[in-house]
């Protein structure tokens, strides 16, 4: 039963909420700020609990058109994405509660595009969409809301609301600090999604599923996969240079060989179970790689 749940909620893919939490708390670290633990940990619980509601949904909507997807009688699946959505929603409410105004405006963002994706009229999943919401919510969204929770109140930004006008006050620097911090997450989770349409779009068209690799085609697919690799190798790069992070972040660059090689055994053939398990481990390696690195750069600013 529980191997079952797993396949249900494809729990190999939850890399792509945890790593990026795992970076953000590196860079609070690198950049001398405590940890807020209790708000941390319902943070990370309604985060990847929601993480795996959604792929639920994702996979119960789609076995209507691909029965293998569903390892759990439908009933049962069905119970499950209810007990886990109502699960995440309470802790949502409780971290806002506790935060404020741009948290819960944050979430009720992140809880409505999470259902709309696979759900609804016209689903973000199938849809030429798809790469840039996961990028976006998946690799940016988790690093701010962690950031706002442990920052200093008013460091990201300032949200006031009152009866007789709405007031936002953004911080230019530290917001395109965080910004420049989430390009490499953002790029690579984006690319999982990219891969895994690419070597679906022939599937995908016949149960109307139009994505952004059937718009493109497979030359200039496969053209921007690899440029969107190259892009997120800059960021860190710039940021070092504008002070940033430390030179020691650098240090993640040193992958650059392995995501190449990997890119180009991706170009040379697009098969679900074999090539596109490049796109996995470049999401593995690099972003291990940037962590580690953020955090090395971490101990020599402070020591």
């Amino acid at each position: 039963m529980i191997q079952k749940f797993l396949k249900y909620v494809e729990i190999m893919t939850k890399i792509t909420s945890v790593f990026p939490f795992l970076m953000t708390l590196a860079f609070l670290f690198h950049a001398g700020y405590a940890v807020n633990v209790r708000l941390t940990l319902v943070f990370f619980a309604s985060m990847f609990i929601f993480d795996l509601t959604t792929t639920a949904i994702n996979n119960y909507v789609d076995s209507r058109d691909y029965p293998e997807m569903l390892p759990l009688p439908r009933r049962a699946a069905l119970m499950i994405i209810y007990v886990m959505f109502a699960v995440s929603t309470g802790l949502g409410i409780y971290l806002a509660l506790c935060t404020g105004i741009v948290v819960l405006v944050t979430g009720i963002l992140c809880f409505l595009c999470g259902v709309c994706y696979t759900y609804g009229p016209v689903p973000i999943s199938r849809l030429p969409l798809g790469e840039v919401f996961s990028g976006v919510f998946q690799g940016t969204l988790i690093p701010f809301l962690l950031l706002y929770i442990n920052l200093p109140e008013g460091t990201l930004l300032t949200l006031t609301l009152s009866a007789e006008e709405i007031g936002l006050s953004l911080k230019v620097w530290p917001l395109l600090t965080m910004l420049l911090l989430c390009v490499i997450p953002t790029c690579l989770t984006a690319n999982i999604m990219f891969a895994n349409n690419i070597c679906d779009v022939d599937a995908d068209v016949k149960v109307n599923r139009f994505t952004l690799p059937y718009f493109l085609g497979l030359k200039h697919s496969l053209t921007l996969y690899a440029a969107i690799y190259y892009t997120a190798y800059l960021a860190p790069c710039i940021m070092v240079i504008l002070g940033m992070l430390h030179p020691a972040s650098l240090l993640c660059l040193l992958t650059f060989p392995v995501i190449r090689k990997n890119i180009r055994i991706f170009r040379k053939e697009q098969k679900k179970p074999d090539t596109f398990l490049t796109a996995i481990r470049n999401y593995i390696i690099l972003m291990s790689a940037y962590c580690v690195s953020i955090f090395l750069g971490g101990i020599f600013v402070k020591f």
